[in-house]
């Protein structure tokens, strides 16, 4: 950029600025809010720095404090980058919510290629926690995980020999992936036994949806809730309504959720405009999301699979065609997460990922910590998985087949 286009930024910026106090004390006097936040949001947005506006403002002297002392101290070198990216997420986890947090640059386009299912480096397994320990959920077929002899319910005690104890299952999987053509040290322990298995990592594509018919009955097997992922739904729906199945199965086991939007279009497949979902955030005025008027499987029977790892968007879903007498849900109970986060994107790339609103079901439940309860539980074993037996499947079917 020349120095002309960065003073002529510059200059914009100043003036948006400007505009902005203006607008957010009128809009403070008429709401009978303060605007402080308003103008915080406008400066950080064109990249102004100014200080936090409020009577209740934190003092961060103690910080610049410590980072003076590091940096006249400290034997070594100290990153301001690092020391940035540390600070943003200190405050982050102030609100002490699991759900709100800050993310690098490079963090925010490893969660992006999450929710598209564009992986890169892995080894193509889903990990998730069990009983407070990272755990692998399943193997992706034909995956290199399978092929070195991963199985669902080996528990991860350390990558590339870096112990996994008090870690998040986020940074786990961060260790776990990596280039092409590497090699990732999993260290697992399988009942009593322990032991190590290397896995050469691949290029990783996770389909966001799979489908079959079985028995008559169509089986749609949702992973995640993407930006397209409703419209694969929708598009496998029809496929199966013309092929006049008798019912149809909503697979969202070990699914942890998505885009909001995305699980109001597919709970639209069944619900003709009804509530799908209602948010009540900080205005304490509940906001009430419906869905389309298309509802192609409007009283098809259908069952919704679920497990502890079904959350958020999964359960917005299931709790919604639970509430509406349009599934019968069958498995295990679900995760809990009942808040719904909004995704802002910072300066420099970075992004802060904070929870705006807790969510309820048509009938006003929420179930953060709780979960939905299936209509017939059936469990699944470690057991079941490694010897290809799928007992909640075949309930789901057997069921439709009355």
């Amino acid at each position: 950029m020349s120095e002309k286009d960065t003073k002529s930024k510059r200059n914009f910026s100043t003036k948006f600025l400007i505009l902005a106090v203006v607008f957010a004390l009128a809009a403070g006097l008429l709401a009978g809010t303060s605007g402080s936040n308003l103008i915080v949001e406008a400066a950080y947005r064109v990249g102004l720095k100014i200080p936090v506006i409020g009577s209740d403002s934190p003092d961060f002297s103690g910080a610049r404090s410590i980072y003076y002392m590091l940096k006249s101290k400290y034997n070594g070198d100290i990153s301001n980058e690092k020391l940035r990216a540390y600070l943003n997420k200190g405050v982050a986890a102030a609100a002490e919510d699991p759900y709100t947090e800050y993310y690098t640059e490079q963090e925010a386009r490893e969660l992006e290629k999450d929710l598209d299912g564009t992986i890169g480096g892995g080894i193509g397994a889903e990990l998730g926690m069990r009983n407070n320990k990272p755990t692998v959920v399943r193997p992706l077929k034909d995956s290199p995980a399978e092929k070195a002899g991963l199985k669902a319910g080996d528990i991860i005690l350390a990558v590339n020999n870096k112990a996994t104890a008090n870690m998040s299952i986020e940074d786990i999987v961060r260790m776990v992936r990596g280039e092409v053509g590497t090699t990732a040290k999993i260290t697992i322990r399988r009942g009593s036994e322990r032991m190590d298995i290397s896995v050469k990592r691949e290029e990783i594509t996770s389909p966001d949806i799979e489908t079959q018919i079985k028995n008559e009955i169509g089986i749609i097997k949702l992973s995640r809730f993407g930006t397209d992922s409703a419209a694969k739904v929708r598009a496998a729906a029809e496929d199966m309504k013309h092929q006049n199945v008798k019912g149809v199965i909503l697979d969202l086991r070990g699914n942890g959720g998505g885009y909001l939007q995305t699980g109001i279009d597919v709970a639209g497949v069944w619900l003709n405009d009804k509530d799908v979902v209602s948010e009540k955030g900080k205005s304490n005025n509940p906001k009430t999301l419906k869905s389309g008027k298309q509802a192609i499987l409007n009283g098809m029977p259908t069952v919704v699979l679920i497990d502890s790892s079904s959350a958020s968007a999964s359960e917005i879903v299931a709790g919604a065609l639970k509430d509406h007498q349009a599934a019968t849900l069958i498995g295990e109970k679900s995760f809990g997460k009942g808040s719904v986060q909004e995704m802002i994107d910072l300066p420099k790339g970075d992004m802060l990922k904070v929870t705006v609103a807790n969510w309820y079901t048509p009938k006003g439940k929420n179930i953060s910590k709780e979960g939905i309860e299936p209509d017939k539980k059936v469990e699944l074993s470690s057991d079941d998985i490694n010897n290809n037996r799928d007992p909640q499947l075949d309930a789901a079917v057997d069921y439709l087949q009355k």
